[in-house]
């Protein structure tokens, strides 16, 4: 198992290399970039106009990996201005340079996990990621951690009462709160719960008060905590639906199969057969989604949710940097996104092996 886990990690930097280098030619050839951009702001433009309408410029420039016309420029938007200020505007960006030295240099720099500094912030990629970390992992282990928690045991109870009413009452509402969008069902939260129009009970905006800093650490842990309901609620709906399903009919599965009937035939009990038997066998499925689920939650899931609820997390981060064309936020995002997943994929391959230690993917490596 440790070879098979020394392999796994040994190809996760040919796995970062491929997915930058894909990524990276897509950009080349995308319309518009923050040369583009910045022009279309100094002519007092709409800065997304070009990109929105679909027009691109004659000349790509770095983007497009053609490069500027040192005697004239073709950018769109550059017209009456001076050719020494657009040339200033593509060294400020890092566009003097062919697309082919630029690509290298972002590898060399990755490798150091060097994410380079973004267009528009001043400052780091890494230092804007590690500010951000903290309201993307709060959204996304909170609402994991109740998903999981809940959709399990729920799972496994439905199961066992399979065709039951109270099968078909909780069925009947974990399906219509999959059916609600998550951004719909945190504006009902607003609206009712969060000064909108009913009542005043939680907190609108933010991860913590204005004076957290403040407060005891029972308060503080209050505070954040107060804060957390309503996104955490809204993150959460959506997810209860898949998962309780999910657990569900692989404990049916299980439980219709010979080993169980053997089991009860030796006068194990109930709990002893669901958790001592059925349980590790019915978990695979349900660990297998883990990674997907959580990278799903932590960084597309609640996009919106960090909107609605002013929430400056990783999900926004990287939607403003697309916007923006801040290509340092971008790929550094999408390699710390990309280097996580791979992470998890092997943590649930370790887990695999604990839930069920008849796996042995090492010695499927072998055959």
């Amino acid at each position: 198992m440790l070879a098979y886990i020394a392999r796994r990690l040994a190809l996760i930097p040919l796995t970062l290399f491929g997915i930058i280098t894909v990524n990276f030619l897509i950009v080349q050839i995308a319309p518009g970039g923050p040369v583009e951009r910045m022009l279309v702001q100094l002519q007092g433009l709409d800065a997304g106009a070009g990109s929105m309408t679909g027009e691109r410029s004659e000349v790509s420039g770095p983007r497009g990996g053609t490069g500027l016309n040192q005697g004239s420029s073709s950018y769109r938007g550059a017209q009456g201005l001076d050719p020494a200020l657009i040339a200033q505007l593509e060294k400020q960006f890092g566009f003097d340079r062919p697309a082919h030295e630029r690509y290298l240099q972002m590898l060399i720099d990755f490798a150091r996990f060097d994410l380079g500094e973004s267009f528009y912030k001043s400052q780091s990629v890494l230092s804007l990621i590690a500010d951000k970390l903290p309201v993307s992992l709060s959204l996304g282990l909170w609402s994991m951690l109740i998903i999981y928690g809940v959709s399990i045991p729920l799972g496994i109870r439905k199961a066992v009462r399979d065709g039951t009413t109270f099968d078909a009452a909780t069925s009947t509402a974990i399906f219509i709160g999959y059916a609600v969008p998550g951004f719909l069902f945190a504006l009902v939260l607003i609206v009712v719960f969060a000064g909108g129009r009913y009542l005043d009970w939680f907190p609108l905006r933010g991860l913590v008060s204005e004076n957290w800093a403040d407060l005891s650490w029972a308060g503080k842990i209050a505070d954040y905590l107060w804060h957390m309901v309503l996104p955490v609620t809204a993150l959460t709906i959506g997810g209860l639906a898949q998962l309780t399903m999910l657990a569900k009919n692989t404990f049916l599965e299980e439980i219709n199969k010979q080993y169980v009937l053997t089991a009860r035939a030796k006068g194990l009990s109930e709990t002893q057969v669901l958790y001592g038997h059925v349980f590790r066998n019915a978990m695979l499925l349900v660990i297998a989604g883990f990674p997907a689920a959580l990278i799903a939650t932590l960084f597309t899931g609640a996009l919106l949710i960090e909107v609605m609820f002013s929430l400056d997390g990783l999900g926004l981060l990287s939607f403003e940097a697309i916007v923006n064309r801040d290509y340092p936020v971008v790929f550094g995002s999408l390699y710390v996104f990309s280097l996580i997943g791979l992470l998890l994929n092997v943590i649930t391959d370790i887990a695999y092996h604990a839930v069920d230690p008849r796996i042995d993917f090492e010695s499927r490596a072998r055959g």
